[in-house]
């Protein structure tokens, strides 16, 4: 799956501990992969950051912020796991364990595989593999041929829970061509989620993203 045989064959077990069903402790915290976990968002969005800079060379920030963020959403990162064979691993190691309850499982697994990798073979070599096996199955033109609604999203989620959703505007900065709009999300009157764009309805958009991330929910 690597492309390569691991060197530290720990680091890659450790990456399977989804912190969900880990069990063993020390001084009281669970041994899970989540610190794996950490590393491997970073860096998968740092290879994903330049794979774009360099595939769009024309377009602006908000497009590339945007179109990284679909790329390494959870539900995109559960389907690479699924496709790469990460997903029947993941079963094996638990099997008879109930992992339906925890949707993120595979995507956030994956991050952990990309942390062990990056810390077992290198920067290089985690950029290969990233390259390799796991933007290959992006549909990237896909990504950037539709739109994610993510207001639409908070505003059918509040509906559902019975909760009141609000935008409010915090400051418009910059001058009359080139503005920037800074807004927050409040779910019942309290702060969840901010958002930055061009306009208010990009800035919307932005803190509505953010809150779906917040919430879990699938965008």
């Amino acid at each position: 799956m690597v492309g390569s045989k691991p060197f530290n064959l720990s680091l890659y077990k450790l990456a399977l501990k989804h912190t969900s069903v880990a069990e063993d402790t020390v001084n009281g915290l669970k041994i899970s992969n989540e610190r794996l976990e950490y590393l491997g968002d970073a860096i998968l969005g740092a290879v994903v950051a330049e794979f774009l800079f360099n595939k769009f060379p024309f377009r602006d920030e908000g497009f590339l912020t945007e179109t990284r963020s679909r790329m390494v959403n959870r539900e995109a990162l559960n389907q690479i796991a699924i496709k790469i064979g990460l997903s029947k691993i993941i079963e094996k190691e638990f099997k008879g364990k109930n992992l339906s309850a925890h949707k993120s499982i595979y995507g956030d697994t994956l991050e952990a595989i990309v942390g062990a990798v990056y810390l077992d073979r290198g920067y290089d070599f985690c950029k290969k593999f990233i390259l390799k096996r796991i933007i290959i199955h992006f549909d990237v033109d896909g990504i950037i041929t539709t739109t994610s609604n993510f207001k639409s999203k908070i505003i059918e989620w509040s509906q559902k829970e019975n909760k009141d959703v609000d935008f409010q505007t915090l400051s418009v900065s910059g001058n009359p061509r080139f503005k920037e709009f800074h807004v927050h999300l409040l779910v019942e009157g309290e702060v969840i989620a901010e958002g930055k764009g061009s306009t208010k309805k990009k800035a919307e958009q932005d803190a509505s993203k953010n809150a779906c991330e917040i919430l879990k929910l699938d965008i």
